[in-house]
């Protein structure tokens, strides 16, 4: 087990917020990745929390047409979708400070509701071409 009884305990509580299912792909390899091994096995045992979560373990080469399809290039990914793919994509282990944006977008994801201020979502629904954000963070 990755998770403590006490981390467990907290994503249940999440995941009281989750409406429709969710799937969670994990671009893998099976040889000399230990990073996409720990992965596979977080992701696990976090949809094990729940009856509204699948989980879907794809390889990056072996699976090249859906790789192409989520934009990935690169293992570990992990892709998290609900009604409609949201782009919602983790490249490397989401461990750490990342675990938790992890649990978050498999709930925005569920209920299709970002915990966007007002004003936030008035400025976003602003814009009129698409924006890429990406989000990089290092091990602490």
């Amino acid at each position: 087990m990755i998770l403590s009884e006490k981390d467990r305990e907290a994503v249940k509580k999440e995941f009281e917020k989750l409406a429709d299912p969710v799937k969670v792909t994990v671009f893998s390899q099976e040889l000399g990745s230990e990073t996409c091994q720990q992965t596979e096995r977080l992701v696990r045992e976090v949809v094990l929390l729940t009856d509204k979560a699948s989980m879907e373990v794809l390889n990056l080469v072996l699976d090249r047409e859906k790789a192409n399809a989520y934009g990935v290039d690169r293992v570990p990914a992990v892709v998290v979708e609900g009604a409609k793919d949201y782009g919602i994509r983790f490249f490397g282990l989401p461990a750490g400070y990342e675990f938790t944006n992890l649990v978050d977008a498999i709930v925005v994801a569920s209920t299709g509701k970002p915990a966007l201020s007002q004003e936030t979502q008035a400025a976003l629904a602003g814009l009129r071409s698409p924006v890429h954000i990406k989000v990089f963070a290092t091990p602490t």
